[in-house]
């Protein structure tokens, strides 16, 4: 049985159903969308998290030489890869040719921080500091061996293109929680580590099949954040709301005609650009912000479009109480010249990464808001092409690789799983994309089974009909 949107609000518990009804005071055209193809209930406890702030390190960091420590490599260096190690599993055409796969050990120094005693490398001095904040997942594994695939995996839980992405289906089930800012937000990055690395395509939070007012709004990070917020020569604010009156009846009119649903979407669209003339440009203006803040997020962080500069953005989003915030920062595919590649690439986050979760706790936003840190898949023990002494690089991994969650309902200062001494497979508790995403719904009091949608004859779901809870995650 079909049940519609505000059955499936009215149906959660405590605060998570007062902050989604706030939702429902928009348009009566929204809310008719909204009943279009709506889910189950899906919501069967008290949320811990009200929103998630997600820093995708699209390009894949290398685990073993950020968090995932192996001394005992160095008696190995240059020695062949055994079989008995990698046990036949696919590589790519990037290294599937070499004659030999030599053990590249880390060059860079690791050290236990906080109380827990959780192992960094030296290229992350900042996040380190707040080791007692990270649960460490260094067990997680994915299906897709190349970036594309991948990095659509788990965004959407396929590696096909065109399934909505998880902000799109965060923003679907859970709705606004302010009427002048969409719920989903994307901000990118270039890495200095590697800037003319992995591109990245509009459709990653694309809302596939779900209305597409769900889909992540993506703010520029080069020009104008986003463009047209001002009105043209000659059109002042009275007579631009004029003409949206003009155009949504236009709009009913048409939709009494043929009854499609995205034109409900054009409705509700318009009315939100209209609202952001006006909360945008504030949104955008750290000038407002007090200079030790500002010097918290390092040097980069008045230049627009920087991740230091997303990171505040972020922060100021979460303020304002946006759904789902994502940071994609390209730059961490380093198939050669990975020592210097990924210094650049730390020197971008790191000091950024600590600066957003110091300011949310100061402004109380750190227990309500999900943290997670992470790439699509992670990085050979191998050297792709030559080893030398002070330079290697390293090819995809799928097999193993390390993902950092903090924040709302999460146990800080914890480890999860545990790889064998290559680096290479999982030897405990191993955590799947799927999984990562069940526990994601979870803390925001979603029964991820249920949050579905029924496209072409099947209900469809971000897991799919995978996933398990990674309770060891939760505190």
């Amino acid at each position: 049985m079909q049940i519609n949107r505000q059955s499936f609000l009215r149906s959660s518990a405590g605060s998570l159903w007062l902050s989604a009804m706030m939702s429902l005071g928009q348009s009566e055209a929204q809310e008719t969308q909204n009943t279009q193809g709506a889910p189950e209930s899906g919501i069967h406890h008290r949320a811990k998290a009200k929103r998630i702030i997600y820093l995708f390190q699209s390009g894949a960091p290398s685990q073993m030489d950020l968090f995932d420590p192996k001394p005992g490599l160095e008696n190995r260096r240059g020695e062949d890869l055994p079989d008995s190690i990698r046990q036949g599993q696919r590589l790519t055409t990037m290294t599937s040719g070499q004659s030999k796969f030599p053990v590249a050990p880390s060059m860079f120094k690791f050290a236990q921080h906080g109380k827990s005693g959780m192992w960094f490398s030296e290229l992350m001095p900042h996040m380190s500091s707040l080791a007692d904040d990270w649960c460490q997942i260094r067990s997680m594994h994915t299906e897709a061996i190349n970036h594309d695939p991948a990095i659509t995996f788990c965004q959407t839980g396929s590696q096909l293109a065109g399934r909505p992405s998880i902000g799109s289906w965060i923003s679907y089930g859970l709705g606004s929680q302010n009427k002048d800012l969409p719920a989903y937000v994307v901000l990118t990055s270039f890495g200095t580590g590697r800037p003319d690395d992995q591109p990245l395509y509009d459709r990653l939070w694309g809302a596939g099949f779900l209305p597409s007012q769900h889909q992540g709004v993506k703010f520029r990070n080069k020009g104008d954040a986003v463009l047209y917020l001002s009105n043209p020569a000659g059109m002042d604010p009275l007579r631009r709301r004029k003409t949206l009156d003009r155009l949504d009846e236009l709009n009913k009119q048409h939709y009494q005609e043929i009854a499609d649903p995205e034109i409900q979407t054009r409705i509700s669209q318009y009315e939100m650009a209209f609202r952001m003339q006006s909360s945008v440009p504030d949104l955008l203006k750290i000038s407002d912000e007090p200079a030790h803040v500002l010097d918290k997020y390092g040097p980069d962080v008045k230049r627009p479009g920087s991740y230091a500069a997303n990171c505040l953005l972020a922060r100021r989003l979460a303020e304002r109480d946006v759904r789902f915030i994502q940071l994609f920062h390209m730059g961490w595919d380093h198939h050669g010249g990975l020592p210097n590649a990924i210094k650049l690439q730390c020197r971008d986050t790191d000091q950024p990464t600590k600066a957003l979760i110091e300011d949310l706790k100061e402004r109380g936003l750190y227990e309500d808001t999900l943290i997670v840190w992470g790439g699509e898949f992670g990085r050979t023990v191998y050297s792709q092409g030559a080893l030398s002494a002070d330079n290697y690089g390293r090819d995809h991994h799928p097999r193993c690789f390390t993902t950092l969650v903090a924040g709302a309902g999460v146990q800080g200062g914890h480890v999860i799983g545990q790889t064998d001494d290559y680096c290479y497979n999982i030897t405990q508790d191993p955590v799947h994309v799927h999984d990562l995403n069940a526990t994601i719904l979870h803390l925001l009091g979603i029964d991820h089974t249920h949050l579905t949608y029924r496209f072409q004859g099947r209900d469809y779901r971000l897991t799919d009909i995978h996933g398990n809870l990674v309770r060891s995650m939760l505190a």
